[in-house]
């Protein structure tokens, strides 16, 4: 699947990190393309998400965090910067959705959640199993 956008991700010819989909594109696309790649993914869809508690809940849900999850930012970036609870032969996939409408109500910590995911893709860059956090435009 070489015309895909994330096929140099997917193949190790450019880096994993924060990025975006394309609106013209189905997101299903991108979540077909990693599993067709090796790649673990999870779509953490953050429609009805409107304040931290309900965000906390879908990372947990998307992403299947361990039952000892503490619900707050430095739990968050712990789960992201160990991920064996996410085991991978790849890579990661973290396909995130419908955020504009909680990124536009709740600005601060729609920046701390974006630092997290900055920081847990940065750190897992050089690694045999990256983690790509993809953000979908609409």
């Amino acid at each position: 699947m070489t015309d895909h956008p994330l096929a140099p991700v997917f193949a190790g010819r450019a880096p994993a990190g924060v990025l975006s989909w394309p609106a013209a594109l189905p997101f299903e696309r991108a979540l077909e393309a990693a599993r067709e790649a090796g790649w673990e993914s999870a779509d953490l869809d953050l429609a009805d998400v409107s304040d931290k508690a309900g965000l906390m809940t879908a990372c947990a849900t998307a992403m299947r965090f361990p039952d000892h999850f503490g619900s707050n930012w430095d739990a968050l970036a712990d789960c992201l910067g160990d991920l064996q609870w996410w085991p991978a032969s790849r890579g990661r996939l973290l396909l995130v959705r419908n955020w504009q409408a909680y990124a536009a109500a709740r600005p601060e910590e729609w920046n701390t959640l974006q630092e997290i995911f900055a920081d847990a893709a940065a750190s897992w860059r050089e690694t045999e199993t990256g983690l790509a956090v993809v953000m979908v435009l609409a």
